[in-house]
């Protein structure tokens, strides 16, 4: 694409990652030595393992940022990118829908880009909530004609602080963002989880690659588990039962997988959950 060639990039999707094509996505990076990266990070974090594995290094090619998109960007995934590449790794907020609306500074805030876009924390009334009050994050443009939306709901659930950043660029904190409704689980008795209270029982486990929660309705919880090559996995079902059954309350199944595949989008998705947030 001529966009490509003036702006001096490069698209590799990561629509599937099976080894050969991550053995691709390594030699390329090798061979351009980029200054920045943008990817998922599930795509990022995949390749990190992979790439020592085959005993690459990428902290020599002088990669100044790492940043991440698209996904949730978790402390594990942080840790595991910081370590190939050297670099920091810059969280960034937005939606293919909305575009970005929010970038992490060197001192790890997430400031709203507030030249072009509004942002506005909303309860379930619509009316917007106090700062530090966790909401629905609804959105305008300002800069553009292609968006005509006015408050467009991301379905993302995040709070703005009234502090302000010692970095010195002035712009809003959006803190405690929590990924959208279908990133928090409902317990059977009724309680609200973050799927995070499920996903480190999962991640934890150093016998699993990959994995996926998928909550059907109260009463049910199913996880889908690729083993790591060689893993032994006995007891790793039971282990994730009572973790999960002391935490729901319901029904848990596990069903061991050859892969667990990303979305349609090229993203991956740890909790998939079909329960609807009152």
């Amino acid at each position: 694409m001529a966009r490509h060639a003036l702006m001096r990039t490069e698209l590799l999707p990561t629509f599937g990652m099976p080894d050969k094509k991550v053995d691709g996505f390594i030699a390329r990076i090798r061979e351009r030595h980029p200054k920045m990266i943008f990817g998922y990070p599930s795509a990022m974090s995949h390749i990190v393992p992979c790439a020592e594995q085959r005993g690459v290094r990428f902290d020599d090619l002088g990669i100044k940022v790492v940043f991440c998109t698209s996904e949730r960007l978790y402390n594990h995934q942080r840790e595991t990118i910081v370590r190939l590449f050297g670099c920091p790794v810059a969280n960034g907020y937005g939606g293919r829908d909305a575009g970005f609306i929010a970038h992490e500074c060197p001192n790890g805030n997430m400031h709203v880009i507030t030249e072009d876009i509004v942002v506005e924390i909303i309860g379930e009334a619509g009316r917007v909530l106090p700062h530090r009050q966790s909401g629905k994050i609804v959105v305008t443009h300002l800069a553009t004609r292609d968006y005509p939306f006015i408050r467009y709901r991301t379905g993302d659930i995040a709070s703005l602080s009234e502090e302000t950043c010692s970095c010195g660029r002035g712009l809003p904190l959006l803190t405690d963002i929590q990924g959208r409704n279908t990133d928090f689980v409902v317990a059977a008795e009724g309680t609200v989880l973050h799927g995070l209270a499920l996903i480190y029982v999962v991640h934890d486990l150093n016998e699993v690659r990959t994995f996926k929660i998928v909550r059907k309705n109260r009463e049910h919880t199913r996880i889908l588990l690729a083993p790591e090559a060689g893993g032994d996995m006995t007891g790793i079902d039971t282990i994730i039962i009572d973790g999960f059954r002391c935490r729901l309350g319901a029904k848990v199944t596990v069903k061991f997988v050859d892969a667990v595949l990303a979305e349609k989008s090229g993203k991956f998705c740890y909790v998939a959950s079909h329960v609807v947030l009152h």
